[in-house]
């Protein structure tokens, strides 16, 4: 039935005044639209936002994608499109990639990251390339890239890091010690200047105490 201009039966192969479309033409999908108390059939080239086409021998309609937060779906548990503010994985919507797997903002999409062995155990305590002669010194522990990114553009997290130690030896072996030649200087100038400085008023005790015999 056609009843002639009336939208709601466009595309139908039987249709009502009051709930529109019945039955659809072969190629169109049955999608039953609901406002408020209200609800009419549709027959669509292609099924709306949150809807997918499926196909039968009796009749093809539009069902409800099943997941969350999904704008289009191929399937009820598959979504090809999320919802704004979500990144698509795997048929599904999340706030926030998994663990192993870095944003792709221009598509929001998670794709691969870098994966990274686990960390090395901490190396020497060392300065300036020596293990001994000093109080503080640095170690150092490494991983390494097992796995690159997909996409050149996203990083990789850090593969090395330091961090500040107290050394095992101060003194080296053979009596080689920490040096610091401007401070022992001044410290033997200091004593040499308060051995000059007490001969001088012991001498002068001396004088004045023979004067005043």
């Amino acid at each position: 039935a056609n009843y002639g201009p009336n939208p709601i039966c466009k595309g139908c192969l039987s249709c009502s005044k009051d709930n529109g479309c019945i039955r659809c033409q072969h190629k169109l999908f049955f999608f039953l639209r609901r406002e408020g108390m209200r609800q009419y059939g549709e027959c669509l080239h292609s099924c709306p936002s949150g809807y997918y086409g499926l196909r039968t021998p009796d009749m093809n309609r539009c069902s409800r994608c099943r997941i969350e937060n999904c704008d289009s779906c191929f399937s009820r548990d598959f979504c090809t499109k999320c919802k704004t503010g979500f990144y698509s994985h795997r048929g599904r919507c999340f706030r926030g990639c998994p663990a192993g797997f870095a944003a792709l903002e221009e598509l929001m999409e998670c794709v691969e990251g870098c994966e990274v062995g686990q960390w090395s155990e901490w190396g020497t305590c060392s300065r300036n390339n020596k293990t001994c002669g000093f109080k503080w010194g640095l170690e150092t522990r490494t991983r390494q890239i097992v796995k690159k990114p997909a996409k050149d553009t996203i990083p990789c997290p850090t593969i090395a890091e330091s961090r500040r130690c107290k050394m095992a030896m101060r003194h080296c072996p053979g009596g080689e010690y920490r040096r610091r030649p401007a401070k022992t200087k001044d410290k033997k100038k200091k004593k040499k200047n308060l051995m000059e400085r007490a001969q001088k008023q012991h001498s002068i005790f001396l004088a004045t105490d023979k004067t005043s015999q």
